[in-house]
């Protein structure tokens, strides 16, 4: 029985501004979605994928149905509610995207956690999950016992990707991070998300860290300034640095999503997907799946939208890249 990598959480309409002025004249619509956008990246690396959650009844939501089977990605545990689906628009604010959500009641938070399958738990190798999916309805509940009860049975992995301007019940919202960095194998965090989780901290000082609440690897992005992963290999602190690649960059929206892919589609060839594994992977091999992620994350810049690489266009990059 094959086993499937499984993404779970928020899949949504982005409206990408047509220009890259911060005064939008016009929007164009792209499929996204954290959990989405990893599992997009991962069906195109060659890795057999699923997407678990809801998709609303309105034309959004079925356009986006036909796009999950479209990009090869399993929709066994993707279910239909009578909600609209979220919307995101973005617009260029200061140099950086800026996102405005409309997801109030939207399919995508009405996950419950008694819709989770047996299937689910016996055929997932690996779970992501994260994003703003953590925040509001039914969803974050469903998340959690996702995770939870995948806990030493699949590699579990986490990206909070933390959204200020949605975040209402703070401490709800942080009581919820701890449970998820708890159930977690894999934290990945941004030097943005660290900003807001722990302001004025040194990101690679809280990144580590987090290896004493529950992962066993973190890897924190710092945008052009690359990837640094941290693990506990036999009691010391291992510290692996891999640099960003220099390219042209259209946009960045889905570039956190793309590294992922691209880090766990490395780690399922490498068959790192337990816990034990995750920590036994040498140092070498770690490094290039590190770099992978940072290829795939680069590629996906170079055009609008999340928009990751296939396989082939990948190896491509890696095989030219300096």
């Amino acid at each position: 029985m094959k086993r499937l990598l499984a993404c779970l959480g928020e899949i949504l309409y982005d409206f990408l501004p047509n220009t890259n002025s911060e005064e939008p004249t016009g929007f164009s619509l792209h499929p996204g979605g954290g959990p989405f956008n990893v599992a997009v990246g991962l069906a195109r690396l060659g890795q057999p994928t699923a997407f678990v959650g809801k998709v609303g009844s309105d034309y959004f939501g079925r356009r986006l149905r036909r796009t999950v089977r479209a990009e090869q990605i399993d929709d066994r545990w993707l279910r239909s509610a009578a909600a609209p689906s979220t919307l995101a628009f973005v617009a260029i604010e200061d140099g950086e995207p800026a996102f405005s959500f409309y997801g109030a009641g939207a399919a995508d938070t009405l996950l419950e956690p008694d819709e989770l399958p047996a299937e689910f738990f016996e055929r997932t190798a690996l779970l992501h999950f994260g994003g703003i999916s953590l925040l509001h309805g039914t969803t974050p509940a469903a998340a959690l016992a996702a995770a939870e009860g995948l806990h030493g049975r699949a590699l579990v992995s986490l990206d909070i990707n933390v959204r200020p301007r949605l975040i209402g019940d703070e401490a709800a919202y942080r009581a919820t991070l701890r449970r998820a960095i708890a159930a977690c194998d894999l934290l990945k965090l941004s030097a943005a998300d660290i900003a807001w989780l722990a302001p004025g901290t040194d990101p690679a000082v809280y990144a580590s860290a987090q290896l004493d609440l529950g992962p066993t690897l973190v890897a924190l992005t710092r945008g052009g300034d690359g990837v640094t992963s941290f693990r506990r290999i036999n009691g010391a602190l291992e510290r692996l640095d891999q640099p960003s690649f220099a390219v042209d960059v259209a946009d960045t929206v889905g570039a956190g999503d793309a590294f992922t892919a691209g880090l766990l589609a490395a780690l399922a060839h490498q068959s790192a997907l337990t816990r034990a594994a995750l920590v036994a992977v040498p140092a070498a091999a770690l490094c290039a799946a590190l770099r992978q992620g940072s290829a795939t994350a680069a590629l996906t810049c170079t055009r609008p939208g999340a928009d990751p690489p296939h396989y082939n266009a990948l190896q491509e990059f890696l095989a030219h890249a300096a």
